[in-house]
């Protein structure tokens, strides 16, 4: 079970993604300068990366890994599929939930479909990062079921990851418990006793437009050329 750190129970919403994640920076500073590498869950968690990687002075990357939803309830992650197409699946939940083996392979299919047409637009930019033996920063602008998020947990612990940390600006403490099973720690700013959404966090919560993200990864190709 991760070691988990919730700052605040408060509902009060940040301005704006990038105010949450300067405030999530605070949380963060043991990692500035390090080795450690930042992974965003697009499209808002790879605004919150952006800056917690400047802040950090640390390398960012983007995550595309996708979970795999249980027959009647999508939102329940029996598994994950990484960009190269590695599947990590929990058997016994696979097994409860009904998911036969076909099921499995149509819904890997499906999420690697989505998978593929995001490396396209940004492998070509920013070529992905190797994970091993490093601490690994997952974020997002928030968690709700914590389904892609736990996703991204398996995914990075599968390509040999040091340390996985969660963090991010909100989330409900249910879904943050369920994460704490699969990382090795848990940084969450807020966490109120009702969650609702999201973007009730935030007093601006604009959609991140695929535009952003490019313009991000671009700029992060940038500095990673730079930084040699």
């Amino acid at each position: 079970m991760a070691l988990t750190e919730i700052y605040s129970t408060s509902s009060e919403a940040f301005t704006d993604r990038r105010q949450a994640a300067q405030t999530l920076v605070e949380h963060l500073e043991e990692y500035s300068g390090s080795d450690s590498l930042v992974l965003g869950i697009p499209r808002g968690g790879v605004v919150i990366a952006d800056c917690l990687a400047n802040s950090l002075d640390v390398q960012m990357d983007v995550v595309l890994t996708h979970k795999l939803g249980a027959p009647a309830n999508p939102e329940l992650a029996i598994g994950a599929v990484s960009e190269d197409g590695h599947l990590i699946l929990d058997d016994q939940l696979a097994a409860i939930t009904g998911a036969s083996r076909r099921y499995i392979e149509e819904e890997k299919a499906k999420q690697l479909e989505v998978i593929n047409s995001r490396v396209k637009q940004y492998r070509e930019i920013l070529a992905k990062s190797d994970v091993g033996g490093r601490t690994v920063i997952l974020t997002d602008d928030g968690i709700a079921t914590g389904a892609t998020m736990q996703a991204a947990v398996w995914a990075v612990k599968a390509e040999g990851a040091a340390e996985v940390v969660v963090a991010v600006p909100v989330g409900p403490a249910d879904s943050l418990e369920r994460i704490a099973e699969d990382a090795d720690k848990i940084i969450c700013v807020r966490s109120p006793a009702y969650f609702g959404s999201i973007g009730r966090f935030y007093q601006i919560f604009d959609q991140v437009s695929d535009d952003q993200v490019l313009k991000i990864i671009t700029e992060q190709a940038k500095r990673r050329r730079d930084h040699g």
